[in-house]
């Protein structure tokens, strides 16, 4: 196998965390607020509490100073390796970029990101709550 190429499968193997990272904090959150109602005892396990609002906290705290993501930054220096410019057209690539990136201003993400991690955190702290008083 070339360098290219294994640089390139590297790269997409990135992008695919970086999307199921994604997934698993706006998923988690979506399954957080559906359990509240439903009375899922499993969202109340501390691993997936912890795990799920310090991914959410780190996104917001890399907005907040202005830091690339490290998956960003790693999968760009493998496709430069990898003697690709940027993200080019591999079918993985692709897709998952079209779903994962949107073009806007960076003070749009870090309130979208403060935003979204407020209300994760407030579902936490009220779901505890409302979990205690049953």
């Amino acid at each position: 196998m070339s360098d290219s190429i294994f640089y390139s499968l590297l790269a997409d193997t990135i992008l695919i965390v970086h999307f199921a990272f994604v997934i698993f904090v706006v998923l988690g959150f979506l399954l957080v607020l559906i359990g509240l109602l439903a009375r899922w005892s499993w969202i109340y396990n501390k691993i997936f509490q912890v795990s799920h609002l310090t991914a959410i906290g780190v996104v917001v705290l890399q907005a907040w100073f202005g830091q690339l993501c490290p998956l960003t930054v790693w999968e760009n220096e493998l496709r430069r390796r990898a003697g690709q410019s940027g993200y080019t057209e591999t079918f993985i690539e692709h897709w998952l970029h079209k779903v994962l990136f949107y073009p806007a201003e960076p003070w749009v993400f870090t309130m979208i990101y403060t935003c979204f991690g407020a209300v994760v955190a407030l579902a936490w702290y009220f779901g505890r709550h409302a979990n205690k008083k049953n």
